[in-house]
């Protein structure tokens, strides 16, 4: 599929099962001049094809396509749309919003970028693989733009994360893998231009095979560097993936790719009403993946990312995968597509697990090998430390690698993905600044967004200079942080969470590429940044931290007891009333003590007893307090090793 370049020139294909005819349109070394137009002379099944002689890589095109308008029956074709191929590894120029693309019978030469055919793809490094141990995500741009160990003329792309001072800063925290949010090819919603403003994330793509040039101007070749540079490293790199709907939206959306080959296959539509798109998304359409042409395309996607040394993937709304007129189900073409790949069963797979369709949400219920990002770890434990009653059972099920979610299926606390905050909703820093969310620069009048945050403020709403009410978000911050690497399960950061970036209380920051929302890196809280790095080495250091079974309280001595601070077990009937307790874990030898007090006192604690041992305080989140006193707010990692008699109860 695609254009692929040979000894006797490019060969041509193209899907389109209702498409009439399928044009070629070759365009000068400028891409500006169309120089011909040619239509593929051949026809096997569904896949329109045909041979260039004398083609050689570099060569600029794009499509046209000729059949059907009857929207009614969802067939869109319009000859005088200039379409990118779905296939296309490299394009000239980014994509921009411009109403024509949505108007039947218009012509959109001048608005559609060309396609440019490659050579051969290099097999590329690939850091050893692990599974994650610490995932980091960021976004390209936002990542370095501000950063001024980067040369300016790179910023905000792939190869300024190859910069030294970069790499430097990612592997002294301890990450084992970087998750780059989209960097395929996208288009600006369309009511983003109009208000000034211009998408931030990415997660709005035309093509899945070719890297937006605004992040990769020298295409695949960008990524192949990064992940051969992060390799060497030690560092993963996982794609951000969006495998559900594209910049195409709704049916007043564009025609750029895959609307104009054949709106009806690759695209969802009701049963009952043929011309009436599937919303499983929120973007307009959803893509058809229980169909083969669209899961052969996703798996050429995949596999186009593994073979530049792609480590895995995150899959965007991720139920969709699952998706089929009948419903969800693990057992969905695509599932059963990457399950039987010898490859790509075996890269690291990571699903969201919800999207806005009936019965969208599907926290636990992805088949394996996927992981999946646990919403519910980062609720429980948002609302624990707000204060909200009754939530120590529920956050001791997350640290403990929320078993009720995912033993069932025999899949271990490696299976969830544990976050606090993410690219969308609250930063860490906004979380414990904001009751609520502010959204206003977003120009929708702070409608948009998520409104249950589980935030909170400390007494003041966003910024203040008020010495105590910022050491008290500092010290929440820490907690939650310590919760994370404390937790059973892969932590997942974002980046400059770890330095106490801020959205400003804007919870859907996805419109605000600019400056105010960039990664401030001379305004960055370096000590809090040490602390993540000590988290991660602590982490690191005691695998029964992060060990891949679910506890089972059984054993001798057992692998796990809840402890009161005062060192007796919790009752069942406790669980409710308390803001203070203890994990005790022993394995291989060793014995911790995850201590954790969310009331705004300090608690005495009492530590088990054990023969001709002692215990020693690892870690402490509020940087301060005694073996026998919990400090306010604050959790602490104690570990037990020989050595004098134990202190007295």
């Amino acid at each position: 599929m695609g254009a692929i370049a040979g000894e006797d020139g490019v060969t041509f294909a193209v899907f389109s099962r209702h498409g009439e005819r399928i044009d070629l349109c070759l365009f000068d070394e400028t891409g500006e001049a169309e120089i011909a137009r040619l239509p593929l002379p051949c026809r096997s099944g569904d896949i329109h094809h045909g041979l260039l002689p004398g083609a050689a890589p570099g060569l600029r095109y794009a499509l046209r396509a000729d059949g059907p308008w009857q929207p009614e029956r969802g067939h869109r074709f319009d000859a005088t749309k200039l379409l990118v191929d779905p296939y296309a590894t490299r394009i000239d120029r980014p994509f921009r919003w411009d109403p024509r693309l949505a108007e039947h019978g218009t012509d959109t030469a001048d608005l559609v970028p060309r396609g440019i055919v490659g050579g051969a793809q290099p097999e590329a490094a690939r850091a050893p693989e692990r599974a994650p141990a610490f995932i980091y995500e960021l976004a390209v741009k936002s990542f370095t733009m501000r950063h001024t160990a980067v040369p300016e003329r790179i910023r905000g792309t792939l190869a300024a994360l190859c910069e030294p001072a970069v790499i430097d800063h990612i592997r002294g925290l301890g990450v084992s893998h970087v998750e780059l949010m989209p960097v395929a090819a996208w288009m600006d919603e369309r009511h983003l231009p109009s208000l000034g403003l211009a998408n931030a994330w990415g997660y709005n793509p035309v093509n899945f095979f070719a890297l937006d040039p605004r992040l990769a101007p020298d295409g695949a070749a960008d990524l192949a560097s990064l992940c051969a540079t992060y390799a060497q490293a030690g560092i993963g790199i996982i794609l951000d993936i969006v495998l559900n709907h594209t910049a195409e939206s709704d049916e007043f959306g564009a025609t750029i790719s895959l609307r104009g080959l054949d709106n009806a296959v690759y695209y969802r539509h009701a049963m009952e009403d043929p011309g009436r798109l599937i919303n499983d998304t929120g973007c307009g359409h959803t893509l058809a993946l229980d169909r083969a042409p669209v899961v052969r395309m996703a798996m050429d996607a995949l596999r186009h990312s593994r073979r530049l040394g792609v480590a895995g993937f995150r899959f965007d709304l991720g139920t969709v995968m699952g998706r089929s007129e009948t419903g969800y189900s693990q057992d969905a073409p695509l599932f059963a597509a990457i399950g039987q790949d010898p490859d790509l069963s075996q890269a690291i797979l990571i699903a969201e697990p919800w999207d806005i369709g009936p019965g969208g949400y599907r926290l636990g219920e992805f088949p394996a090998p996927f992981a999946e990002w646990n919403g519910r770890y980062r609720d429980d434990v948002r609302r624990f430390w707000r204060g909200d009653a009754g939530l120590a059972g529920a956050v001791a099920t997350r640290l403990a690698g929320s078993a009720d979610l995912f033993a069932a299926r025999h899949r271990g606390p490696q299976a969830s993905v544990n976050f606090i905050a993410a690219h969308d909703g609250f930063t860490l820093a906004d979380l414990v600044s904001h009751a609520s969310k502010h959204n206003e620069a977003n120009g929708e009048g702070n409608r948009d967004g998520e409104n249950e945050n589980h935030s909170w403020n400390n007494g003041a709403e966003g910024p203040t200079g008020d010495p105590a009410i910022l050491a008290a978000r500092d010290r929440d911050r820490r907690a939650l942080l310590a919760t994370l690497f404390l937790s059973r399960g892969v932590p997942m950061l974002t980046a400059g969470d770890e330095f106490g970036r801020t959205q400003h209380g804007n919870n859907n920051a996805y419109c605000q590429d600019n400056a105010a929302f960039w990664l401030d890196w001379e305004g960055a809280n370096r000590d809090l940044a040490a602390f993540v790095a000590e988290l991660a080495m602590v982490r690191a250091e005691h695998p029964l931290l992060s060990a891949s079974t679910f506890l089972t309280g059984a054993g001798n001595p057992l692998d796990a007891r809840w402890l009161k601070p005062d060192g007796t077990p919790i009752a069942d009937a406790e669980w409710d009333r308390l803001d203070a307790f203890g994990l005790l874990l022993n394995g291989n030898g060793k014995t911790l003590l995850i201590a954790v007090n969310r009331s705004r006192n300090d608690v005495a604690l009492s530590l088990p007893d054990g023969p001709s041992q002692r215990w020693q305080r690892l870690l402490c989140s509020a940087m301060e307090g005694s073996d026998d006193v919990l400090p306010a707010r604050s959790v602490s990692l104690f570990g037990r090793c020989a050595g004098r008699e134990p202190s007295p109860p």
